[in-house]
């Protein structure tokens, strides 16, 4: 038996937790705040409750795989999901609105036809045709085998874009998500559709590669689903699992150093300076300075932890008088009347002055005191804590007014239904889950010569695992899930794993 310390308690930790006990090691996960779920929150107030994480659950096999493997209990006998149908409407800034169905390829062409007119369901149908040839030639490799040592393999983009004849400059192909938009899609609606799946991911669609497709192809081709009781439950699940495979949780206990010795990872040093000794060292939080043993960790070869600032997420929580009208869709996306300034602004560090608003309005009785109240969630991507003074009074309720003048669209009479207001942003993501800047992982992608992927989930230091978000394969309740996979099977099974089947 094995001791196994692993630092946070987010999904993609616990998920690693969970397999590790069942293997009949001896786990304990420390974890900074008073309870689980990393960035997985939840706000309650007055009987009304919020998601203050990601609203929707998108390839659910990944958590299916994590119940089967760890007990008697599925997935479904342990949570309530919830097909969403539509998956989103989408409302673009010349006034046109289409709701897609969930998970049906013929249905979003006619949906798309229907509204935007007739060749635009051919279009997007062709382009998801593309995605699903990414998706087949770089699913194992990207997300379902610990990132090689060689990883090149995934600098080379998936994406089979067409050869666009431009004239004076010969065949060219897109290589970003822009350029799919702008040389494939040939429709300004269609392309904001596209540029909307990868900015709520926190990527920008002008640098993203092209497989950045695979996005868009996930959640039409495995469907979104909601968890009844808010993705917040999913969280509570996969601890209650975590429990009863006897995984040891101490909270409010923040690892400062992960202690080395004789050339390996030996545990874990809390503030105060007590060590917690282990025979192998799972870090589920962003690498940071001091927090790993040197840089020997990432050489020249290996993918660097990101440096570069990513985006977070201002999000509006709305206790509403009235009740949520019979055919109201569950997620709405407000899209912007300049995209193009929106992306600017948040990957240049300022703020949108017409941001993207994505409109939560769950069809669950336990999100309300009752049928006479409605609770509703507006969430912009968003320049992290730093560039942007989210702490700013007078800036938060500058741009809490944007979102619900922008989310009209999507809920009638909304600011004069409105109870109470909170809001949250990325300076509140920074100090409840300690990201710096409140960031918010983006998933990791193919392409684009490596810079889109993330570290590995096995280091240079023997001993030492990085699981969660900000490791391969990024960030996202599903790619999260599959790292805690990966550790799991490297430990387990050795540093030679080639990967879940």
């Amino acid at each position: 038996m094995a001791r196994i310390a692993v630092i946070g308690a987010g999904t993609g930790a616990m998920a690693a937790a969970a397999r590790l006990a069942v293997a009949g090691n001896k786990v304990t996960v420390y974890e900074r705040s008073t309870s689980y779920g990393g960035s997985v929150g939840r706000h309650a107030h007055e009987g009304f409750v919020f998601d203050t994480g990601p609203g929707l659950l998108h390839l659910p096999a990944v958590q299916r795989d994590l119940f089967v493997k760890t007990g008697k209990e599925p997935l479904e006998q342990c949570v309530t999901l919830t097909q969403v149908d539509p998956a989103s409407r989408h409302v673009f800034a010349d006034g046109t609105a289409v709701s897609l169905p969930n998970a049906s390829r013929a249905g979003v062409a006619d949906a798309l036809d229907g509204a935007l007119g007739a060749g635009a369901g051919e279009r997007w149908s062709g382009f998801m045709d593309r995605a699903r040839d990414a998706w087949d030639r770089s699913r194992r490799p990207l997300l379902e085998e610990p990132l090689r040592a060689d990883h090149r393999v995934l600098a080379r983009d998936p994406y089979p874009a067409l050869r666009q004849r431009r004239l004076l400059r010969g065949a060219r192909q897109a290589g970003t998500v822009a350029e799919i938009g702008a040389w494939e899609l040939a429709d300004p609606r269609l392309a904001a559709l596209l540029d909307g799946y990868a900015l709520s991911y926190g990527l920008d669609p002008r640098t993203a590669p092209a497989s950045a497709a695979l996005l868009p192809y996930m959640e039409q081709t495995f469907g979104s689903w909601y968890v009844m009781g808010g993705i917040r439950e999913l969280a509570r699940a996969v601890y209650e699992r975590c429990l009863a495979r006897r995984v040891e949780f101490v909270f409010g206990a923040e690892v400062v150093r992960v202690v080395e010795k004789d050339g390996r990872a030996a545990g874990v040093e809390l503030t105060g300076g007590e060590v917690a000794e282990a025979d192998r060292v799972v870090l589920g939080v962003r690498p940071r300075p001091g927090l790993v043993p040197g840089q020997q960790l990432w050489g020249a070869d290996d993918v660097a932890v990101r440096e570069a600032a990513v985006p977070g997420r201002f999000s509006v929580l709305l206790s509403l008088r009235g009740a949520r009208e019979a055919d109201a869709v569950h997620r709405t996306v407000v899209h912007s009347a300049d995209g193009a300034a929106e992306q600017e602004a948040v990957f240049g560090g300022r703020v949108a002055e017409h941001p993207t608003v994505t409109v939560l309005r769950p069809d669950d009785p336990a999100t309300r005191p009752d049928a006479a109240h409605e609770a509703v969630t507006l969430t912009a991507t968003v320049a992290p804590q730093g560039p942007v003074d989210w702490t700013d009074p007078a800036l938060r309720q500058r741009f809490t007014d944007v979102l619900v003048e922008r989310a009209g669209a999507a809920v009638p009479g909304l600011r004069e239904r409105v109870r109470w207001t909170e809001v949250r942003t990325p300076a509140e993501t920074e100090a409840e889950t300690g990201a710096e800047g409140g960031a918010v992982p983006p998933p990791a992608l193919a392409g684009a010569g490596g810079a889109q992927l993330h570290p590995g989930n096995l280091t240079r230091l023997p001993g030492l695992y990085l699981a969660g978000g900000w490791s391969h394969p990024g960030g996202g309740l599903a790619h999260a899930g599959m790292s805690g996979t990966l550790v799991a099977g490297l430990i387990v099974e050795g540093d030679d794993f080639r990967g879940s089947r």
